[in-house]
C-alpha cells in the first residue's frame, strides 16, 4: 500500500497537497473565510464543524481513506504563498475498484480566487493523477444547474452531460437537482 501522507502534485502556479491533521488550522481557516460563499453550494454545517478538533479528526479519517484507496483529496496552495494559506480543495470520493474504477469529484475554491483559472489548472493535474496513478476509468461530477462557473470548468476539461439527477443532494438544507457530468479515461479499453 502506497502512503499518501503529504503527497504533493505541482502545476505551474499551484502546489496540490494531501494533508494530515497537523494542517487542521489551515483547513479551518479556509472554511471560516469562505463560510458564506460555500453555504449556497454545500450541505449545512453544524457549529462543531468550525472547530480545530473537528478538522483534526476529519483529516485523520480522510488520510486513512486515501491510504485505503477509497478516496483522494488535495488542498490547493499558491506557490508564491508557500503553505501558509490553502485556497481550496479537490476530492475524489467514493472510489470504487474492480469492474467500475470510478469516483465522484468534488472541488471548492476560495471566493477571492475565482475566475483566475486556478481550479481548471488544478483539476487537470488531479485528473491526470487519477487516470495514470490511481487507474480510474470514470470521474463523475454532480453540479447544481445554476452553478455556471463550475459547469464551465468541467466542460473545458472535456466532461459531458449524462443527464439530470432529480433531488440528488441535500444542499443548504434542501434536496436539489444536479447535472451528472462525466469524464472517461479514453486511454483505457
Amino acid at each position: 500500500m502506497e502512503l499518501f501522507n503529504q503527497l504533493q502534485l505541482e502545476t505551474e502556479r499551484l502546489t496540490l497537497m494531501v494533508l494530515d491533521e497537523t494542517f487542521a488550522d489551515l483547513v479551518l481557516d479556509y472554511y471560516k473565510r469562505n463560510s458564506r460563499f460555500l453555504q449556497e453550494w454545500e450541505a449545512k454545517k453544524e457549529p462543531e464543524f468550525y472547530t480545530i478538533r473537528y478538522h483534526q479528526e476529519a483529516l485523520r479519517k480522510e488520510l486513512s481513506k486515501i491510504n485505503d484507496g477509497d478516496a483522494f483529496r488535495v488542498w490547493l496552495f499558491k506557490k508564491d504563498e508557500a503553505l501558509s494559506k490553502t485556497i481550496g480543495s479537490i476530492g475524489l470520493n467514493n472510489i470504487v475498484h474492480g469492474a467500475f474504477l470510478s469516483c465522484h469529484l468534488g472541488y471548492k475554491l476560495d471566493h477571492t480566487e475565482i475566475n483566475q483559472g486556478y481550479m481548471t489548472e488544478a483539476l487537470k493535474r488531479v485528473i491526470e493523477f487519477a487516470f495514470t496513478k490511481l487507474g480510474l476509468h470514470r470521474i463523475e461530477a454532480n453540479i447544481l444547474p445554476r452553478n455556471a462557473r463550475s459547469m464551465r470548468v468541467v466542460e473545458k476539461l472535456g466532461f459531458y452531460n449524462e443527464g439530470l439527477a432529480k433531488k440528488y443532494l441535500r444542499i443548504n438544507g434542501k434536496w436539489q437537482d444536479h447535472l451528472h457530468m462525466v469524464l472517461l479515461n479514453e486511454a483505457m479499453e
